[in-house]
């Protein structure tokens, strides 16, 4: 309930003013967490999915708007190749899982098998099968080798959703955002209801379980996701301290006259 909190509007979405202030402490925790990453060599894994429009986007883009892209990695794949058609499932993931030191967001994952693949037809009943089969375990094995993996689904409502669409489709700026993809998903609404919940019946494992994301307002949504992100890990303040900056070394050289080099106009 948001009656009475200040911290919401009239309409019950978070403030604007809250959000922002929660979102520079959060990210400069993210920094922190960054550091202690790299310090102990851990290998994270975290997963993003649900439905377009859910805000995935957006919060990968919080996640790694201060954090080092040599840490803080994000991995969206396009769709696979003729040669990756024809290998294991999950081999053209395995290439970018995180190495020690790292961390990996999938935008979008594996998970595509058992839901945009299975409702759009683009993989046959038996190889949805295997994939409920196979992924539990193909989870389990990486975190019994090291890898923490973090599932967030982003749950939007189907009014939300279409309000989200209709706002992209009304302002040309936006209009690209708006794929073939999502308008079958829109018509296909309960069949990707039906895809998410069987992907949950077999794949909410304890070794890595799901976390749903409500996400009719976004700004909450990405606080909230990003607070559950930073309390799974016991971290530690390493950021290392301000360095001194050295002087400029007094070498002999002459350089060539500012004039020969092209410069771009300077309109501002």
């Amino acid at each position: 309930m948001t009656g009475g909190d200040e911290r919401y509007n009239a309409a019950g979405r978070l403030r604007g003013s809250v959000y922002d202030a929660e979102m520079e402490r959060l990210q400069e925790q993210l920094v922190l967490l960054q550091y202690w990453i790299q310090s102990q060599g851990l290998k994270v894994l975290v997963i993003f999915e649900g439905r377009g429009s859910a805000g995935k986007g957006g919060v990968i883009k919080r996640i790694t708007e201060r954090t080092s892209p040599r840490t803080v990695r994000i991995a969206a794949l396009p769709k696979p190749t003729e040669r990756e058609r024809s290998q294991w499932y999950f081999q053209r993931y395995v290439e970018h899982l995180p190495s020690a030191g790292e961390m990996v967001l999938f935008d979008r994952s594996w998970y595509n098998r058992s839901n945009v693949e299975w409702v759009m037809g683009f993989c046959t009943e038996d190889e949805h099968q295997e994939f409920l089969r196979s992924c539990p375990e193909f989870e389990r094995m990486l975190v019994r080798s090291g890898t923490v993996v973090l599932k967030y689904w982003f749950s939007v409502s189907a009014e939300e959703q279409l309000r989200r669409f209709e706002a992209r489709n009304a302002e040309p700026l936006k209009r690209w955002k708006l794929s073939e993809m999502d308008l079958a998903e829109r018509e296909l609404y309960v069949r990707y209801s039906m895809a998410k919940d069987t992907t949950f019946q077999y794949t909410d494992i304890k070794q890595a379980p799901w976390y749903v994301v409500p996400s009719d307002d976004k700004r909450a949504a990405r606080l909230n996701c990003i607070s559950h992100l930073l309390s799974q890990f016991d971290y530690e303040d390493v950021a290392p301290p301000p360095v001194e900056l050295p002087e400029i070394r007094d070498i002999p050289y002459v350089r060539p006259p500012m004039h020969e080099q092209t410069f771009v106009p300077q309109l501002f």
